[in-house]
């Protein structure tokens, strides 16, 4: 059997769509950036969906702390966001050798609503 890579074009398209950042879970979050944004030395998040499509950005001043009035929960040391809130459900976050990256972005931890 031959096959032309013509022919394979339409099974690598639905390859590419079946993969997911987090898989099982509903939210990825990124690692953090760090560096100017809008003239000020800041930190950034950001929350994507598990087709990388971005859901949310969080961006902070140098010295705040994400695990405080932020939709984000965190874990003791060593410190991993271990919850995300969005539209009143919280969302339990833990690493996941699975993750991947979205848009450049390394993912942190993945996070899947378990029913609360």
């Amino acid at each position: 059997m031959h096959f032309s890579a013509f022919s394979l074009l339409p099974f690598l398209a639905l390859a590419d769509v079946a993969l997911s950042v987090c898989p099982g879970f509903n939210y990825a979050i990124s690692n953090v950036e760090s560096g100017s944004l809008q003239g000020r030395y800041a930190h950034r998040w950001t929350v994507y969906d598990d087709s990388c499509n971005e859901i949310q950005t969080i961006e902070l001043d140098q010295y705040a702390n994400p695990c405080f009035d932020t939709p984000f929960g965190c874990s003791p040391p060593p410190t991993l966001f271990n919850k995300y809130t969005r539209d009143g459900l919280d969302y339990v976050c833990r690493q996941d050798p699975n993750s991947g990256v979205c848009r450049g972005d390394v993912i942190s931890v993945c996070c899947r609503n378990d029913g609360r």
